[in-house]
């Protein structure tokens, strides 16, 4: 088990990368129709999913470099719940007749991510050694 414990921080920055990768994913599909273009009417973007498509492009973003992880996070899990509920909880009460499973995963891992911060291959671990020891090395 320490084995498992030990590699507990690489894990959780891998789980950030990931998860905020396909969070971009829908930002793109969004803005520049990669790779494909967002079902849906098309034309001109409503402006709350402008809002959304900034939020998974800029948070995404963020928290894939693992840069402001806790407050980018923050705000994509919150935004991820609006989704929820604006968008698929109002078709059904089963997430997988309603298709908002990934709205509540992003919702919940993001959240966990508040908590859990962006691990240790994260630009906040470096930034946050850095600062406690100017002259510490860079590498874990």
């Amino acid at each position: 088990m320490s084995k498992l414990a030990e590699w507990s921080p690489r894990v959780l920055s891998i789980l950030r990368i990931v998860t905020a990768l396909l969070f971009i994913e829908h930002a793109t599909m969004k803005f520049f129709a990669f790779p494909a273009a967002m079902p849906g009417p098309g034309g001109p973007l409503p402006p709350i999913i402008v809002a959304a498509g900034v939020i998974e492009l800029v948070g995404g973003t963020l928290i894939a470099l693992g840069l402001f992880t806790r407050p980018a996070a923050f705000i994509a899990s919150g935004a991820m719940a609006a989704a929820y509920f604006m968008a698929h909880a109002s078709q059904s009460f089963w997430p997988v007749l309603n298709q908002g499973e990934a709205a509540i995963m992003f919702c919940f891992i993001f959240f966990y991510l508040v908590f859990a911060g962006g691990g240790s291959w994260s630009l906040d671990s470096l930034l946050h050694r850095r600062a406690k020891d100017p002259s510490a090395p860079t590498r874990n």
